[in-house]
């Protein structure tokens, strides 16, 4: 409980007024006997005015408070949090309050001032923006309530436990399903190659129809009908697609307000996303990060959620990537071929191990490598050379990027595929590649 401003102003005056009856009494002005009796008696009775006050305060009942918190929340993303005031007051009363909130999220409109009215229920609602993954506690949230005569105000808290997730931004997603799809990947820069020949499993028997190969023609089905039958086949389907993602220091680096790994998990559930709406069992394995996890390969709309509950506190660690270490586990868990898409930041002392890990990949499974780039290494590369500083830091990106250039020639050599993009063109670039393969039946 501290004063208000109003019993401090009071405080002032009287002080003011003591200050002018002292200097005028040490200058033997006279003045009359009554204006120290006036004084003492207002001092006298804002002190018991106030005391009064406090304990009125003190007895005064604190307001119920609801929160009502999404169970989920975008990263990244502005969301609405509302708090509804209950009250017993019998007159009006305006008071502050402040929801306390977790660390690792913004927040706008907090403190707020409300006004209770009798009989009512307040509502009101604040914002907050998460800046990282995981699971948040809300604690409790403080109220600065006035006394009765506005002399005081007392600081209460709140226990108002509240509990919720932050897990990637996947609303766009979401939002997708109101669309085509085709539409949707077009808007997001996904380039469709055309198909090259035919999917590699059958789906019916039709008519034959001008544009179609002879090789398609059904002999059996066109000697029974007496006219030319066509065999019809789709994109095969029940392929299974693995994501080893690595969960190391280099993925720690920072572009924007999102690091490299929240990029790569964007880009991971963007293609799961695509993949599973195709037919196919997606899953997720990671390796150089604190707790290691392995969600096996599952089809199905329902496997989406699982993977968002899998890798929503998923974080990024202090330790080096062990590549053969990784890849040794992932062949003990995935008999079945699959599709493994190690997500890494590729640097030129990877030659050795990582080609001797994706070799021992590629006898059972297809690969590719999706390496993120720094963007301030595009930025220091095309920044004009102007003074001795920025010369340095131009040879030294140029010698940086080629030694990894050299690295990912060498991975093509050996004929593994290599992405090498930035984060935020992650996503489109692995549904660009996935789908590519898919027309062309090579998954």
């Amino acid at each position: 409980m501290k004063p208000s401003r109003t019993l401090l102003a009071l405080l002032a005056c009287l002080l003011g007024l003591a200050i002018g009856l002292g200097t005028l009494d040490a200058l033997d002005v006279r003045l009359p006997s009554s204006l120290q009796a006036l004084w003492w008696g207002g001092l006298l009775a804002l002190l018991g005015a106030a005391l009064l006050d406090a304990l009125r305060l003190r007895q005064m009942p604190s307001p119920r408070l609801e929160r009502q918190l999404p169970g989920n929340l975008p990263l990244g993303r502005w969301s609405e949090v509302r708090l509804t005031l209950h009250h017993d007051f019998a007159r009006p009363l305006s008071l502050e309050v402040f929801d306390h909130l977790p660390n690792g999220m913004a927040f706008e409109h907090l403190p707020q001032a409300v006004d209770l009215h009798p009989g009512e229920q307040t509502q009101f609602a604040y914002r907050v923006r998460p800046l990282q993954r995981g699971h948040f506690h809300f604690p409790q949230a403080e109220i600065a309530l006035p006394s009765p005569l506005g002399l005081w105000r007392a600081r209460r808290y709140l226990q108002l436990p509240g509990e919720t997730r932050v897990y990637p931004d996947f609303a766009r997603l979401y939002g997708a399903q109101l669309m085509a799809v085709d539409d949707w990947l077009s808007q997001l820069g996904v380039r469709q190659q055309p198909r090259r020949g035919l999917g590699l499993e059958f789906h019916q028997l039709r008519e034959f129809r001008d544009g179609d190969s002879l090789r398609q023609i059904d002999w059996k089905a066109t000697a029974r009908q007496r006219t030319p039958i066509a065999r019809e086949y789709q994109d095969e389907r029940d392929q299974q697609i693995i994501f080893l993602l690595d969960c190391g220091r280099r993925m720690r680096s920072q572009d924007g307000e999102l690091s490299h790994f929240d990029h790569a998990l964007n880009a991971c559930l963007l293609l799961s996303y695509v993949a599973l709406r195709q037919g196919d069992a997606v899953g997720l394995s990671t390796f150089a990060g604190e707790h290691r996890r392995f969600l096996a390969p599952v089809k199905g709309p329902a496997q989406l959620n699982v993977l968002l509950n899998g890798v929503y506190d998923l974080q990024s660690s202090q330790q080096p990537a062990d590549f053969a270490a990784a890849a040794q586990a992932l062949l003990s868990r995935q008999r079945r071929r699959a599709l493994v898409v190690l997500v890494t930041n590729l640097r030129d002392e990877d030659d050795e191990e990582l080609l001797g890990a994706v070799q021992r990949l590629g006898r059972q499974h297809r690969v590719l490598i999706a390496s993120l780039r720094e963007e301030v290494l595009d930025t220091l590369r095309t920044t004009p050379v102007q003074d001795y500083q920025t010369a340095l830091a131009y040879c030294g990106t140029v010698d940086y990027l080629n030694a990894r250039n050299g690295l990912h020639e060498r991975l093509f050599a050996h004929n593994v595929p290599v992405l090498d993009v930035r984060p935020g063109e992650l996503g489109p670039e692995l549904v660009s590649r996935y789908l590519a393969w898919k027309k062309a039946g090579v998954l």
